[in-house]
């Protein structure tokens, strides 16, 4: 049987192999798995992929199952117990992001019924199917991330730069950056 081809950017590692093969560019509708894309990606600005999913059990048991209602109320006493847990990454700038941009996830679901509603709205509700042979040929930003970007930073969030966002789009599915001959692309 013919070894499956995968993105190249995942080959070689077993964790990076099974996110990227059941969870990356997958279309994601729940805002509870949204917010948790977005944790996840505002800690990654700046390091790489996998050094978060390595930290992601951790993540998920230090912020409350990423239940952005119980975050959006952190007190400072829950901040310095993140700040001190070595299992996550100890940025204070970035533990006390994801708080505040907990506390605007909920105001953008007041607003549009659901943060899922709001973002999605950035692509007309439907994934964009791009066609890259590799990776390497895969933008930083484009100008969607961008949009996306300056709308959540004029709101007050916080680590959402548009390289950070272009890459919540692809993990949520927003974007399939699948590479046309990996055996996710048409299954995305």
């Amino acid at each position: 049987m013919a070894e499956k081809h995968r993105c190249g950017w995942c080959v070689g590692d077993a964790l990076y192999e099974a996110y990227h093969d059941q969870e990356w560019g997958v279309p994601v509708y729940d805002d509870a798995t949204i917010f948790e894309f977005l944790i996840l990606e505002t800690f990654q600005a700046g390091l790489s992929w996998i050094t978060i999913l390595r930290k992601r059990e951790n993540f998920r048991a230090a912020f409350d199952n990423f239940d952005y209602k119980k975050i959006a109320n952190y007190q400072q006493v829950k901040i310095d117990t993140l700040l001190q847990d070595a299992g996550i990454i100890r940025n204070k700038l970035k533990v006390n992001a994801t708080v505040t941009n907990a506390q605007l996830f909920m105001k953008i679901q007041e607003e549009f019924g659901s943060f899922s509603n709001y973002i999605w709205g950035f692509v007309d509700g439907k994934p964009i199917k791009n066609k890259v042979k590799t990776y390497k040929e895969i933008p930083p930003t484009t100008a969607i991330s961008d949009a996306l970007s300056k709308d959540l930073k004029k709101r007050g969030f916080k680590f959402v730069g548009s390289t950070v966002m272009y890459a919540h789009m692809q993990a949520t599915g927003m974007v399939n950056d699948h590479e046309t001959d990996c055996f996710r692309y048409d299954k995305v």
